[in-house]
């Protein structure tokens, strides 16, 4: 199946990145990444993929680090009877797991094949620009933005340096500041960077005071239709400059002028204060699912006395 998913992926560049072959194969570490597919009269008309790893002896389904979408995608516009029929074809190939937990992409608007199934769902959010028309989106930008963006364009510059590790470092402060563990090493990060790279789909933002100083870091993805603001970072000792809302302006105006993108996908955010600077950016509040089940009770117990002994250490 993995082998004509590949032959599919070579000949449909315009499918959504994470759900790319290559993209997995970089970043589908410590498990295994794998694919159903429904096909009729030499059309594929759905897919979807899934990652699973082992541990404690269970083989579970979850998201991979980098990953924001992954389960069914269908290929074409269909009525709900027939999206039923493909998911149901989907879901009956997935092999016998302890757990499923993955995050569909915002185009399948429908889960009811899983519902009937016993499958629980989560509204989650991200947040979608339309960047076709620049001067549409510098009318969307809220009044705080834009004069962040004037104050921040009179002492940042932009650099493009083509330095994971630099970027990484930068990224792992925000993290540090919330005493939060980054959930990636850096070799994770450059095998992942280093997938994009090789096929031209990433670029580096570093902005950077007269002094030399990075104040933020930002790092952009794309496919044949929209890109991504995948990673992001700053120090916080800097944050009071603007220079995280350089950042974005500069990332739309790469996409629209070098690529010809006409949508941003900022990657979320569920967090309020994150929220907050999307929306001001006039981005559109989409959502998509995410979905679980399991299907061991001991997997089921071992995870929730995880979970808890988490909150008490």
């Amino acid at each position: 199946m993995k082998t004509a998913y590949r032959a599919f992926c070579a000949s449909h560049p315009e499918l959504p990145i994470f759900f790319q072959d290559w993209y997995l194969d970089a970043v589908c570490q410590e498990g295994e990444w794998d694919v159903a597919i429904v096909e009729e009269g030499g059309k594929i008309k759905g897919i979807w993929t899934y990652f699973i790893k082992k541990k404690m002896g269970f083989r579970y389904i979850t998201m991979p680090v980098f990953v924001k979408f992954m389960g069914p995608y269908l290929l074409g516009t269909y009525d709900l009877g027939v999206q039923h029929q493909i998911l149901e074809k989907l879901l009956a190939q997935i092999p016998p797991v302890a757990s499923i937990k993955q995050d569909f992409h915002y185009t399948t608007t429908n889960w009811l094949p899983l519902y009937w199934q016993g499958y629980r769902q989560m509204t989650k959010y991200t947040y979608l620009l339309d960047i076709s028309d620049l001067q549409q989106v510098q009318n969307g930008v809220n009044r705080n933005i834009r004069r962040n963006l004037q104050k921040a364009a009179a002492q940042i510059k932009i650099e493009h340096w083509d330095n994971p590790a630099q970027f990484y470092g930068v990224n792992k402060l925000s993290f540090d500041r919330q005493n939060i563990s980054i959930p990636y090493s850096l070799q994770e990060f450059t095998r992942h960077d280093a997938a994009l790279a090789s096929q031209n789909r990433r670029k580096f933002f570093f902005a950077v005071d007269q002094l030399g100083r990075v104040h933020s870091a930002s790092y952009l993805v794309w496919d044949d239709q929209v890109g991504y603001y995948h990673l992001a970072g700053d120090d916080p000792s800097l944050r009071h400059h603007g220079a995280g809302i350089l950042l974005i302006w500069e990332a739309i105006l790469f996409l629209h002028n070098n690529l010809d993108i006409k949508c941003l996908d900022f990657e979320g955010s569920m967090l309020k204060n994150v929220e907050a600077i999307r929306r001001q950016f006039g981005a559109k509040q989409t959502p998509y699912f995410s979905i679980a089940q399991n299907f061991s009770k001991t997997f089921n117990f071992l995870e929730k006395t995880r979970n808890l002994f988490r909150l008490f250490v």
